[in-house]
Order: structure tokens, then C-alpha cells, then sequence
């Protein structure tokens, strides 16, 4: 029984026989990195800008990188800023690269965040749904995938249901999934998302 555990089939032993897949995947791991350290300066720079819209304590933590290998058993890369995560007090931009899914890009708040904003967010149900944005609705907020019991596109809603989510829920995530297909483009497309969720917090 356990012989047959450890035989390899004819696509596991053509990849384990190629060094050219991992030094790929490493290659382009590199470049993520790249692309997140630039998207780390520029969004410094815009909340530099936007600093008006936070609480000092909000913004004090610095941009964060942070690299895994096994989020559902594939890699990521996740940039965090702002970056306030309290026991019960989360703010947060999260921009994130998921192997073979996706970019996407997370407005998450809970606590006194969420209840700071979340009237702002619920007045601005049209620039929302303009923007193609996806609601939380997992009741697990630390998943990231846009299955259908995870995230639901905001379009989806009338502007009553959308407010009575985000009024009963504990916590609010707002996400924009872009397709690694745009990879050419994604920088500008994450910024410009980031300038966006920004923009939901503004009165």
C-alpha cells in the first residue's frame, strides 16, 4: 500500500525530472517581488497624501511583504498597508498574488474601523458597483478566494441588501479580482484600484 503512495505518475515524474519548472517558478516569484516593492513605494507615497483620512495609530506600521507557499496548497505574495491589525481593530489594504488565480486587491476593516467607516462605504454603493467591486460574505474573514461562498460582486445586490451586509457582518471586505492575464498592465491596475478603495473613505 504504501509502495503505491510513493510511485510517481507519467506527469509527476515528467515534472520532478525538469529542474527548468522550479527555476521558472522562482523566476517569476522574483518578479512579483519586484512588482510588489514597487507597489509598496507608490502606495506609501499615495497614503502620504490621504493621511487626513486615518487615525495616526492607523497608519504608524509600515508597507509589509510577505511571501507563502501554501495558501490552498499554491504560492503568494501578499503587500499590506495600511496595516492595522488589533485583536478586534482591523485596517487594511491588502494587495495580493495568488499563483495560478489572481491579483486582487482587499479594503478590510473590523472593530472601530469598520464602524468608523462603514457609512461612508454604504453611501457609496453606485461608485461601487462602477468599480466592480466584490463583497465578504464568508463568515471566516481571513479567506482570500473569490469561490461564491467567499465573495459576491456588490452588482449582485440591491443598495438595501448591501447596506444590511455590511451593518450585520463584524467585519467588511471589499475586493477587486484582477486576472493574472493582465500581468503587462497590473501595476497600473492595482493602483489605480488602491486610489479607489481610498476614495470610499473619503465624506
Amino acid at each position: 500500500m504504501s509502495g503505491a503512495k510513493i510511485r510517481l505518475s507519467e506527469k509527476e515524474m515528467e515534472l520532478v525530472t525538469n529542474a527548468e519548472v522550479i527555476l521558472t517558478k522562482n523566476a517569476i516569484i522574483e518578479k512579483v517581488k519586484t512588482l510588489m516593492a514597487e507597489l509598496q513605494s507608490s502606495t506609501e507615497e499615495i497614503i502620504n497624501q490621504h493621511s487626513y483620512l486615518f487615525a495616526p495609530e492607523a497608519i504608524l506600521s509600515r508597507p509589509k511583504i510577505s511571501r507563502g507557499e501554501n495558501y490552498k496548497g499554491l504560492p503568494y505574495l501578499i503587500l499590506d498597508y495600511p496595516r492595522c491589525f488589533e485583536k478586534k481593530n482591523i485596517l487594511a489594504i491588502r494587495t495580493m498574488f495568488w499563483w495560478g488565480n489572481f491579483f486582487s486587491i482587499t479594503l478590510h476593516l473590523s472593530g472601530k474601523y469598520k464602524e468608523l467607516y462603514q457609512q461612508k462605504i454604504i453611501a457609496a454603493f453606485d461608485m461601487i458597483i462602477a468599480h466592480e467591486l466584490f463583497i465578504g460574505i464568508h463568515e471566516d474573514q481571513w479567506e482570500h478566494h473569490f469561490e461564491k461562498d467567499n465573495y459576491t460582486a456588490v452588482n449582485d445586490f440591491s443598495a438595501i441588501e448591501f447596506s444590511q451586509i455590511i451593518r450585520e457582518q463584524g467585519f467588511l471586505k471589499l475586493a477587486k479580482k484582477i486576472p493574472l492575464t493582465q500581468w503587462d498592465d497590473a501595476k497600473n491596475i492595482l493602483l489605480e484600484a488602491y486610489s479607489d478603495l481610498l476614495k470610499l473613505l473619503k465624506d
